[in-house]
């Protein structure tokens, strides 16, 4: 391409190298072999992001797929993959979904305007409720309370007691646990009494099937919940934020096959994850080797992968690694998103499902050729460490006719 665009989701704060760094106990990686190194160390890390440390153990019968570790989460894993596999999403989940996307296009069109986080955040919790079995209550409220649960204040993993004082783990507790009530109230509970009348092929009919309770089931609701919400919103208003800003690549989008259009997807998340950070604790001595020199990262040390870093390493990623390239070559073995969806123990078993979902929104909208009327504001969010887009407002109607805006919610 003559004009490959750049990276937007860039932080004041982030080194880009060296590839590995050692500083207070935190090891920071920025080399994609080390990295992957790490995140492949079955059974010498623990999850320590999303704040996993802090949650109690003791509640639950089944630990949160999201946060365990070893043959439980192995075994979790195995068990919901038959959800997310791309042949289920394409054969199952294929034609709601696009059905709703079309559905969302259309009344955007009607509108004449939209703004993209707001349209990607109902759409993607529908779809992620219809996967989950969350489906006896409306989009729409559910929507607000998921966002509302990630209302909490900084944390900062690598500080005494993460950076919080003792009023803003208070300020957290409050913030996250009345959600989660309401979300229960709403949500969960009718949908499992549902369920338990009547199971359906979905998430949480297996979780019922396979003995977890009201707790495990909850938790578990609002991981799945909150990531197929939170990321797939930012990736979609990401993705289009790239498509529209570069005529080039939305040209070559539009016109593509789908295979070829889901290419340019993993381009973008590369170049752009939404999660930019992944954290573990080691709990053994780990050896990994970065440019022939072996660092030995130590039992108790925390370990930041900076994905967007690790992203962009030219011994991997070939050539301008910080712009998008699709279909540029990359070293043998090396996934065309990068890390974006993790790897090893913890790769997101819904790359599949958002990649598909995200494009089966786009495809259609950008075959409206809307035009930008404003661009997104960028912050950041340290919880699951990504960005957060919003006031992306699009036109999809006549230069001639005349068009409003709306303050971002």
């Amino acid at each position: 391409m003559n004009s490959m665009p750049m990276r937007k989701a860039v932080r004041d704060d982030e080194k880009t190298g060296p590839g590995i760094d050692y500083d207070r106990n935190m090891w920071r990686i920025r080399s994609f072999e080390a990295a992957r190194q790490v995140l492949r160390a079955r059974q010498q890390t623990t999850q320590a992001g999303f704040t996993a440390e802090k949650i109690p153990r003791g509640y639950f019968r089944h630990h949160p797929i999201l946060i365990s570790d070893g043959d439980d989460h192995d075994g979790q894993r195995r068990e919901v993959a038959r959800f997310f596999a791309p042949s289920v999403v394409s054969a199952k989940y294929g034609d709601f979904i696009s059905d709703r996307a079309q559905t969302v296009v259309d009344g955007a069109v009607a509108e004449g305007t939209c703004r993209v986080d707001d349209i990607a955040l109902a759409y993607s919790v529908e779809v992620t409720a219809t996967v989950v079995g969350l489906t006896e209550s409306s989009v729409a409220g559910m929507s607000k309370r998921l966002v509302g649960f990630f209302k909490q204040p900084p944390v900062d993993l690598s500080a005494p007691s993460m950076g919080r004082t003792p009023r803003q783990w208070m300020q957290a507790a409050i913030n996250g646990l009345v959600p989660i009530v309401r979300f229960y109230s709403s949500d969960v509970r009718p949908a499992i009494r549902a369920r338990r009348a009547q199971r359906h092929d979905d998430v949480l009919s297996h979780l019922l099937d396979a003995g977890y309770g009201t707790a495990d089931i909850l938790v578990e609701c609002m991981t799945y919940g909150t990531a197929g919400m939170v990321t797939t919103r930012e990736f979609i208003s990401m993705a289009c934020w790239h498509l529209l800003s570069n005529d080039e690549l939305g040209r070559t989008y539009r016109e593509a096959t789908q295979p070829d259009r889901l290419a340019i997807l993993e381009e973008i998340i590369r170049l752009d994850p939404v999660v930019g950070h992944l954290y573990r604790r080691a709990q053994t001595d780990i050896d990994i080797t970065d440019d022939g020199r072996v660092h030995t990262i130590s039992q108790g040390d925390l370990i930041d992968v900076c994905v967007q870093q690790t992203n962009a390493d030219p011994q991997v990623m070939g050539a301008n690694p910080d712009a998008a390239c699709p279909g540029r070559k990359l070293k043998q073995g090396t996934p065309a998103a990068g890390l974006s969806f993790s790897d090893g123990a913890h790769k997101c078993p819904g790359q599949s499902l958002a990649l598909f979902e995200t494009d089966a929104l786009l495809h259609p909208l950008l075959a409206r050729r809307p035009r930008i009327l404003r661009e997104p504001s960028i912050s950041w969010d340290n919880l699951i460490e990504g960005y957060r887009l919003r006031g992306l407002d699009l036109s999809l109607m006549d230069r001639s006719r005349p068009a409003t805006t709306r303050e971002p919610i």
